[in-house]
């Protein structure tokens, strides 16, 4: 397994501008990366299904880099209709992503698998699993075409060892998911391109304290952490097909 730390990562950001597909962009690590890719003058191509964030972030988007057209759309990704549309105006604004970071993801409410309710199962896996597919599927066919482009896929620990992560099933099956669906992708992608999948590592976002409690606020902060993604996912390659990768 292939780690990717901050220590072996070039520590400058791409010289050339980027486009920078992000889901989930509205809150957490996509907001603070989508901050943080902008202040570098790359441009975001961003969804989430809660238009009032969406509309807050392209406020600071704006202010960050004032000269750069962002786009900010209310998507739901694990409805294959509505990432075809989203596609659609993606194309029609000449803004076919360099980079995908599949980060949308919801966690299960903790608890036995046995006791979870059903509709809170299905939504995890209908967003972490199909809502990524449901972009690979519209975006990746955009991308071949340019002999180029790179997927990130954002997994978790859970999706490797399970021994410190009890009462979120879905979660963990999840994030397994993602690991084997970007090994197997990495298999069917054409040269120029490359997927990998990512754990961030453990951050300090409404979905660690939904599981943790007042001890998620210990964890470090989505800003300070997308100072750090930020220049290891614009400086992927093609070498890095198929890897699994860690952020410490």
């Amino acid at each position: 397994m292939a780690t990717t730390t901050t220590d072996t990562a070039s520590s400058t950001m791409a010289a050339v501008s980027k486009k920078v597909l992000i889901t989930g962009v509205s809150k957490g690590i996509g907001r603070a990366l989508a901050l943080e890719l902008a202040t570098y003058g790359h441009t975001v191509i961003g969804c989430s299904r809660d238009q009032t964030k969406l509309d807050s972030l392209q406020l600071q988007l704006s202010k960050v880099s004032p000269i750069v057209n962002h786009l900010l759309l209310s998507v739901d990704v694990k409805c294959n209709r509505s990432v075809e549309e989203f596609a659609r105006t993606v194309v029609e604004n000449e803004l076919v992503p360099d980079i995908i970071v599949n980060n949308a993801g919801v966690v299960n409410k903790v608890g036995n698998m046995w006791e979870i309710d059903v509709q809170d199962f299905d939504t995890v896996i209908d967003i972490n699993i199909k809502g990524t597919s449901n972009i690979l599927r519209h975006f990746i066919p955009l991308m071949i075409p340019h002999n180029q482009g790179i997927i990130v896929n954002i997994s978790s620990l859970c999706g490797r060892d399970n021994n410190q992560y009890k009462s979120v099933a879905p979660y963990c099956a999840s994030k397994w998911g993602i690991e084997g669906l970007s090994k197997c992708i990495a298999q069917e992608l054409p040269k120029g391109m490359a997927i990998v999948a990512l754990d961030p590592g453990v951050i300090y976002t409404d979905m660690l304290e939904s599981c943790w409690g007042d001890l998620a606020s210990r964890c470090q902060t989505p800003e300070y952490w997308a100072t750090k993604a930020a220049p290891i996912i614009l400086n992927l390659t093609t070498k890095d097909n198929g890897a699994s990768l860690t952020i410490n």
